[in-house]
């Protein structure tokens, strides 16, 4: 089973041909290819190759499924006998992505 590890948004995903995952906004439109050229790690079932950081001329081609926002986070302040208190809330905008391919 082939899997590879990329880099994108700050953080790293591990994948393997086929997964759907979601990561913080890309740019592109539904049905669009993305192509990510931070792969970390790539390991193709008999070997494995580390970057040193990135693996040279490796990518990870994934297709835009949908683009929509994250479940609402709610961070609320309080300070005990002030009367103090704040509730903020946000929603983040995400990416849904298939992974069509992993290249090495």
């Amino acid at each position: 089973m082939a899997y590879a590890i990329f880099s994108t948004g700050g953080k790293q995903y591990r994948v393997s041909e086929g997964d759907k995952i979601e990561i913080e906004k890309i740019v592109g439109n539904t049905g669009d290819e993305t192509t990510f050229s931070n792969v970390l790690l790539v390991n193709t079932g008999d070997s494995t190759t580390v970057g040193s950081p990135l693996v040279s001329g490796a990518t990870v081609v994934a297709e835009v499924i949908d683009q929509f926002r994250a479940p609402k986070v709610i961070a609320f302040k309080y300070k005990r006998r002030q009367g103090y208190h704040r509730t903020v809330g946000h929603r983040r905008l995400m990416t849904r992505l298939k992974i069509k391919s992993i290249n090495a």
